[in-house]
């Protein structure tokens, strides 16, 4: 296990030995704290009142949408919904977690119908994706959020690039949030690709659900408004849902030290060291959904987003107790963090293309 020397020096590796997960290890102690406080128990109070405002917030989207009829003022609608479907997803995500219901069935249900049907992301390929994030969170080979596609995470991933991310790796920072546009047209397109695959469990279940999105969504769009603003409805507000949700996850672990190798540190580590929260108040909590305490959401997922915020002050004792670096910073700070990190990581691909 080597950790990238790209990491920001806050989160270096710790001076004590990772101590393997058992029911003596630091992991499990912090677990009795948090469970003695009650931080896992359920907030069904809480998950009612925004789910409903959540479907609230999608029907008078839709309502204004079909009152306002062949004007530009749809532009605005676009803009609004584009926030709407960035927190239905968060919704969605907190289900995928069980952090509403602690059976899978209902988990599973209420999933499909906010991401297969609400917004036309699959709620099946997102879980074996996020999953796979969870386990093994920026590891190089078995991290799918950190493999080198269009961006690269590393230098070593700059070196061995080909292909797009070769040509846009040397700039990525510049080119991140511009690319993050068409990260709304990503997840429909990943979302029906992925209904390809054998391993999908319910393909004809969520392609029905993705497939009758599609068409209502589209319906609805070139029914109600002439071609041009049609287009320019789908555009803005495809492209401002992609920048919303990916400038959502973007702060949790983009710059954070990147694992490689068969050896990894234990739990505890494996998820504080490449995390990072974020600061803020009750707005910062609702526009990131609560994964502005990123590092509390990977040691303890199920956890309902509202108890992250207390956990927060305990698991940051315990860290500094323990010797183990905890990272947390501002949200413009966090951008910086990671944009600096691409750009950095970036350089083996523009020492390329400087004349010799």
């Amino acid at each position: 296990m080597t950790f990238s020397i790209d990491a920001p020096v806050t989160a270096a590796t710790p001076a004590r030995p990772a101590r393997p997960s058992g029911p003596g290890s630091d992991f499990a102690r912090l677990s009795r704290r948090i469970g003695d406080a009650g931080l896992l128990d359920r907030r069904p109070g809480y998950y009612t009142v925004r789910l409903g405002l959540v479907i609230t917030a999608l029907l008078g989207g839709g309502t204004a949408f079909f009152a306002l009829g062949d004007s530009w003022w749809q532009l605005a609608v676009a803009a609004v919904m584009a926030f709407v479907f960035g927190q239905v997803a968060l919704v969605a995500h907190d289900l995928a977690h069980r952090q509403v219901f602690r059976r899978r069935r209902p988990s599973e249900a209420w999933g499909r119908l906010f991401g297969n049907l609400a917004i036309g992301m699959s709620y099946g390929w997102w879980m074996n994706k996020h999953t796979r994030h969870h386990a093994n969170p920026n590891h190089e080979e078995l991290d799918p959020d950190v493999a080198p596609d269009i961006l690269v995470w590393s230098t070593d991933q700059a070196r061995g690039s080909s292909g797009l991310s070769r040509v846009v790796g040397g700039h990525q920072a510049f080119l991140f949030f511009p690319l993050l546009t068409l990260e709304g047209f990503n997840l429909h397109v990943s979302s029906l690709r992925a209904l390809r695959s054998p391993s999908m469990k319910h393909r004809a279940l969520e392609g029905t659900l993705l497939l009758l999105h599609l068409a209502a969504y589209l319906s609805a769009l070139f029914l109600v408004l002439p071609l041009g603003k049609a287009v320019a409805f789908l555009a803005v507000h495809q492209c401002l849902f992609g920048v919303y949700l990916g400038g959502t996850f973007a702060p949790n672990h983009k710059g954070m030290p990147t694992l490689t190798g068969d050896e990894r540190p234990d739990f505890l580590r494996r998820q504080v060291l490449t995390s990072r929260n974020v600061r803020g108040g009750w707005c910062t909590d609702v526009l990131l959904g609560g994964l502005n305490y990123q590092i509390e959401h990977h040691l303890f997922p199920s956890m309902p987003t509202p108890h992250l915020r207390r956990a927060r002050v305990i698991v940051r004792e315990y860290c500094a107790e323990i010797g183990v670096p905890y990272h947390e910073t501002g949200l413009l700070r966090s951008y910086r963090e990671a944009l600096t990190h691409l750009h950095r990581v970036g350089e083996p691909l523009r020492r390329r293309r400087r004349p010799s």
